[in-house]
């Protein structure tokens, strides 16, 4: 799996977690979702993404 493949994976996946948790324990978990939609949008203009490098860490290839 390539390193985009795993930071879109990890991103669908906490947004609809989120989701998840915001219907059934508190609405407060939005705010992971808006987290998760501006980490998204600030990666697209800077390049620059924290799950990325982690991942890299983890060995995932590129």
């Amino acid at each position: 799996m390539s390193v985009n493949q795993a930071v879109s994976a990890f991103a669908g996946t906490m947004v609809l977690l989120s989701l998840v948790l915001a219907l059934w324990v508190s609405p407060h978990f939005l705010w992971l979702t808006a987290f998760v939609g501006a980490n998204l949008l600030q990666s697209a203009f800077t390049g620059f993404c924290p799950s990325a490098r982690i991942f890299r860490a983890m060995g995932f290839g590129d």
